[in-house]
């Protein structure tokens, strides 16, 4: 089983990741830092998909607290003529428009001139498929570019060379990679130390083990003949820890049984 640790000592944050078997453990630094900080910026075509969902709630919070920036880049700054276009019809005769190569490439060439980037992020139906231990993986990169394909696709010359990574959000075609790029960003910037108000809250999340999470209930204790489970009010912490355990396995065998061939 493995968990990430936070810990914060002086306002030094490091992360840990800790494998745990039986009763020994290890655990290796991945990061010290004095400053939380995390960029992204989005390339799109339609920037105000983007507005609400980076914007408020958890994702806001860390905006403000200056633990991440997230910059959203119009693709038409780059775009040929008057009426800035950044897409033109396929080669072959296929149906649909295609976002264009240079727009693209001189977005990209504006952003490396002025820092170094961990990763090249093209959202893509046909990438790996988005999960907890990408978002972790990722939570610990300093620059990211998220690139939004949109219309029929984008070139394969930008696949070919200048995108490092494709990540898809699921077996599915949206009309463009904004909300995927929202969800990426989201799952990232979540994990960042101090993007919740009790950090250790994200290492309960479903998948972090490797399994989905045990139900979790508020007050009241009862409502409408319904009871929250005796051992949750006990108020002992090994026997709590226990029935969580295995309600997630057990959860985890109804809803996830994949997750526990991995």
């Amino acid at each position: 089983m493995v968990f990430w640790f936070i810990i914060n000592t002086s306002g030094k944050y490091t992360i840990f990741l800790a494998k745990l078997p039986s009763n020994c453990y290890f655990c290796r630094t991945f990061h010290s830092f004095d400053k939380i900080y995390m960029r992204i910026d989005i390339l799109t075509v339609v920037p105000e998909l983007l507005e609400s969902p980076l914007s408020h709630s958890i994702v806001g919070r860390a905006i403000k607290k200056g633990l991440v920036e997230i910059h959203v880049h119009n693709l038409r700054k780059y775009g040929k003529g008057p009426r800035q276009q950044v897409d033109d019809y396929s080669y072959g005769g296929d149906a649909g428009m295609v976002l264009m190569v240079e727009p693209v490439y001189n977005m990209i060439q504006e952003l490396k001139a002025e820092r170094d980037y961990d990763e090249v992020i093209y959202m893509s139906p046909d990438g790996e498929i988005l999960n907890q231990n990408i978002a972790n993986e990722l939570s610990l990169k300093g620059n990211l570019i998220l690139l939004c394909g949109h219309y029929k696709g984008i070139d394969h010359r930008i696949r070919e060379h200048l995108v490092t990574r494709e990540i898809s959000v699921g077996d599915y075609v949206l009309s463009g990679g904004e909300l995927p790029a929202a969800i990426l960003a989201d799952s990232i910037i979540r994990l960042i130390p101090g993007a919740l108000s009790d950090e250790t809250s994200a290492l309960s999340d479903s998948f972090q083990d490797g399994l989905v999470s045990a139900p979790i209930y508020t007050r009241p204790a009862e409502f409408n003949g319904w009871k929250v489970p005796e051992v949750l009010l006990s108020g002992n912490p090994k026997l709590i820890q226990k029935w969580q355990d295995e309600q997630a396995i057990e959860r985890t065998k109804k809803l996830r049984p994949k997750l526990l061939e991995e």
